[in-house]
């Protein structure tokens, strides 16, 4: 049985598929009387825009017939593969996205590997959440309806993307495009010097244990990093669901 969108909802299509039409350098005029268009037709079903139409960026190819299908690759995208570490990852994501770059997928060893649309791309957001057990379900039925899509995923935690269009409209889409970074490795300070004690505990391991010694201390190392972090993650998590509940509590 179809539901009748709620305003936020369809509002937060049509950014995301203007912004998609922009890009593939759809005139203005257009946009306007397609969006018109198509809002009228939904205001006679009655249904939700992602289930008339599919999802916008999809749906905007096939109308534009220029912009690039999500998920395949275009000929003429750029490609780029970086990475970073857990400290400083979300941080390089925010800076990369606006530059345009939409992560594709994770490598097997942890880069993120993006592509950016040519001509006038979209910028991207990301976050990254604590993606295991019991908690991915939950995860998933939560950022779903609001347009994330999961991109990536390593160690305990799943990286999630959205166009900024869906949240910003017209400002989603990049007036000016930079060149492609020269560097792909981001590592924070912290990682930096923790990169340095690592190193030395690594050589002390491998002179006094050998190769058996040292791919236990390795092992050993990235499991408790990733048990840290996850626990950041999850202890940042809980203080923020429990000041939002109290904000609701304290709303007359």
């Amino acid at each position: 049985m179809s539901t009748r969108p709620t305003d936020t909802r369809t509002d937060r299509y049509f950014a995301e598929l203007s912004g998609a039409l922009r890009a593939a350098e759809v005139p203005e005029e257009q946009i306007a009387r397609t969006v018109d268009e198509l809002r009228g037709h939904l205001a006679e079903s009655g249904t939700a825009p992602e289930e008339e139409f599919g999802p916008a960026a999809r749906f905007a190819a096939s109308l534009g017939g220029l912009a690039p299908t999500p998920g395949e690759p275009h000929d003429a995208a750029e490609r780029w593969t970086w990475t970073a570490d857990l400290f400083n990852d979300r941080r390089m994501l925010t800076v990369h996205g606006d530059q345009g770059w939409e992560v594709e997928h994770l490598d097997s060893l942890g880069r993120f590997v993006c592509r950016r649309a040519p001509g006038a791309p979209l910028a991207w957001e990301y976050r990254r959440v604590v993606l295991s057990g019991r908690r991915r379900a939950k995860v998933l039925d939560e950022l779903d309806p609001e347009g994330w899509e999961l991109c990536g995923e390593w160690l305990v935690y799943g990286y999630f993307k959205r166009p900024k269009a869906a949240t910003d409209g017209p400002a989603g889409a990049l007036a000016a495009v930079p060149a492609t970074p020269l560097r792909r490795l981001f590592l924070s300070r912290r990682a930096k010097a923790l990169l340095a004690v690592w190193t030395v505990a690594t050589g002390a391991a491998y002179v006094s244990l050998g190769l058996p010694g040292l791919a236990m201390l390795i092992a050993l190392g990235g499991a408790l990093s990733a048990v840290y972090t996850a626990k950041l993650e999850t202890a940042r998590g809980e203080v923020a669901a429990k000041n939002e509940k109290g904000a609701t509590a304290d709303t007359p």
